[in-house]
C-alpha cells in the first residue's frame, strides 16, 4: 500500500506538508486494519502449533518451519511498530519545522530532496527501507504458511512418517 500507492502519489500534490499530511492520514486509517491482520496472522499460528503438536514430533522441517514462521511474525510487528513510530516523528517533525517557518521541501512523505532539514532526511530514508521490509517479512511469512498447508496433505504425511519409522528401524538393526 505505502509503497506504490500512498507514497507515490505524494508527487501529485502541490504542497510539501501535504504530501507528508496525506500520507500519515492514510497511514492512521490503515493501522488497525495492518493490526489486525498481524494478531491474526499470530493468532492462526498459535492455532495451527496447538493442533499439530503432533506433526512437529514426526514431520521433518514442520517444526522449523513453524518456528521460522512465528519469527518471521513477530519480526514483522517489530517492523510494522518501528516504521509507524517513524512516520508519526516524520510528521510531527514536518509540523514544527513548518511551524518555525522553514522550507519543509520533500518528494514525498519518505523520500526527500536535497533542500529537506537533515534530521527530516533521516526519519524519511528509514521510513522507505521499512517500507520495502515490512512487506518482504509479510511475503516470506505466507511462504511459509503454503509449506506448512502442504503437510497436512495425506501422502505428505505417510511418507514422513514412515520415513522416520523406516530410519530408526535401520538405526536399531
Amino acid at each position: 500500500m505505502g509503497i506504490v500507492g500512498v507514497h507515490e502519489a505524494g508527487p501529485e500534490l502541490e504542497s510539501d506538508i501535504d504530501r507528508i499530511r496525506v500520507a500519515s492520514a492514510a497511514w492512521r486509517r490503515f493501522g488497525p486494519v495492518e493490526w489486525a491482520g498481524i494478531v491474526a496472522s499470530a493468532l492462526a499460528g498459535l492455532r495451527l502449533t496447538k493442533s499439530s503438536a503432533s506433526r512437529l514430533a514426526t514431520q521433518r522441517g514442520f517444526g522449523s518451519v513453524g518456528a521460522l514462521k512465528a519469527g518471521l511474525t513477530l519480526a514483522g510487528a517489530a517492523a510494522t511498530a518501528y516504521s509507524a513510530y517513524l512516520g508519526s516523528r516524520i510528521s510531527a517533525l514536518a509540523e514544527q519545522t513548518r511551524e518555525k517557518g522553514q522550507i519543509t521541501a520533500v518528494k514525498d512523505a519518505t523520500e526527500p530532496t536535497a533542500a529537506t532539514p537533515p534530521d527530516l532526511a533521516s526519519l524519511q530514508r528509514r521510513q522507505r527501507y521499512f517500507q520495502w521490509v515490512v512487506p518482504l517479512l509479510a511475503g516470506a511469512n505466507i511462504a511459509c504458511g503454503s509449506y506448512l498447508v502442504q503437510s497436512y496433505r495425506p501422502g505428505a504425511t505417510v511418507r514422513e512418517v514412515m520415513g522416520r519409522l523406516l530410519a530408526k528401524r535401520r538405526a536399531s538393526t
